[in-house]
């Protein structure tokens, strides 16, 4: 099949759902022809090839940051999306994958209708809800009767947890099937662990690392107050990421008299994350939502207890004591006794460690590449045979 993916964001530019999209596009690339239609910002090519994904990016002029878009950018990326869709000169795609109903949604769902092709929307959970954002669209009635019509409107939907699907029917309204494929995630490299002294650890440290965008949904200033809270004078806390609230985060940590113990390593190669995770006891993560939560399955892959609420897609694979603790949401109290007990329990932690490595070969991005595939054959088909008996009636 010749498939053509349109997502307003793919790597080095944005967070998860790009990361994912991208893994996924260069697994089918294995067997079909993939495109990708993306934006362009600062010295990114217009066109380069991503293990065998040809990365097509179309300029939104307003992007200032790598890790997070600005509304600006999001709105100049549908016509200037549409504007290089038409512009292709390879043929006509027989699906149009689209992630993201916002901001992508308008652009792939054209794009589809000007290949006359079939339409795979995939949703990610923040674009349908985001509690941390003001304009977040379940929020706003002018925003909720367009997405529903887009969801309605799609050959098929994707949701990639039970949280995102619920709030389709809930929140949106829309009565029908969604397909629902968790994420996926490439398998971890084979890594040694970095030693600690590179990261200004002490060798007996208990080492907290989060991963991710510091924005306001991930909350990373809580992460810094369970540090101080917790009593642990060996604990360190390892933020891996960038964001707008990356200087909220190193304030509060001089704050609390525990900035020599929280340690902001901005961006990292895939590499280097790992041998972060490596070297690290525990993942937590204070986020007050989740669509999924691939930095879950990340970190459970390289055998390390999860610590996180309750909030979001990630409760369909995670749970208390079989993963780590998932703690109601913005309990910061328990969040931080569930710290205490791991950092006491090294038994408790290898056994946890064990349990999650096997937990995230279910999520290999393999499989879900498997199911994407199987929906797009399937779409494809039931699109050419009404399109056949279209003609015969004619």
């Amino acid at each position: 099949m010749k498939i053509l993916f349109c997502n307003y964001e793919y790597p080095p530019l944005g967070g998860g759902g790009g990361v994912v999209m991208a893994a996924l596009a260069r697994e089918l690339a294995r067997q079909h022809e993939i495109t990708v239609i993306t934006s362009r910002a600062f010295d990114l090519p217009a066109v380069s090839d991503d293990g065998g994904v040809r990365v097509v990016r179309t300029p939104v002029f307003f992007r200032r940051q790598m890790a997070v878009a600005n509304m600006a950018s999001m709105l100049a990326f549908v016509p200037m999306a549409i504007l290089r869709g038409l512009m292709l000169k390879h043929g006509r795609f027989d699906v149009v994958n689209t992630h993201f109903v916002v901001p992508s949604g308008p652009a792939g769902l054209t794009l589809a209708r000007l290949n006359g092709a079939p339409h795979v929307l995939s949703l990610h959970g923040g674009d349908l809800y985001d509690p941390s954002k003001r304009i977040s669209p379940h929020r706003h009635a002018w925003l909720r009767g367009p997405i529903r019509r887009m969801l309605n409107g799609a050959d098929a939907l994707v949701g990639q947890s039970r949280n995102t699907v619920q709030h389709v029917r809930d929140i949106y309204r829309v009565d029908r099937n969604v397909h629902l494929i968790p994420l996926g995630i490439e398998r971890p490299p084979v890594i040694i662990p970095a030693a600690r002294d590179e990261f200004g650890l002490p060798k007996d440290a208990f080492v907290m690392t989060t991963v991710g965008r510091i924005v306001p949904r991930k909350a990373t200033v809580q992460l810094v107050h369970a540090l101080k809270n917790s009593g642990l004078a060996n604990a360190h806390l390892l933020i891996v990421g960038e964001g707008p609230d990356a200087a909220a985060v190193a304030r509060a940590a001089a704050e609390a008299g525990v900035q020599g113990r929280v340690h902001l390593l901005g961006p990292l190669v895939d590499e280097d994350k790992y041998r972060v995770l490596a070297t690290s006891d525990v993942f937590v993560s204070t986020s007050q939502h989740e669509g999924f939560g691939l930095v879950f399955l990340e970190a459970m892959a390289m055998g390390l207890p999860i610590v996180c609420y309750d909030h979001g897609g990630q409760t369909d694979f995670l749970s208390t004591r079989e993963t780590g603790h998932v703690v109601a949401l913005n309990d910061l109290d328990a969040f931080t006794r569930a710290l205490v007990e791991l950092s006491r329990d090294a038994t408790e932690r290898a056994a946890i460690g064990v349990h999650n490595r096997k937990r995230a070969e279910q999520y290999f991005i393999d499989a879900c590449a498997k199911r994407y595939e199987h929906i797009f054959s399937e779409v494809q088909e039931r699109h050419c045979r009404s399109a056949n008996q279209q003609r015969t009636a004619t």
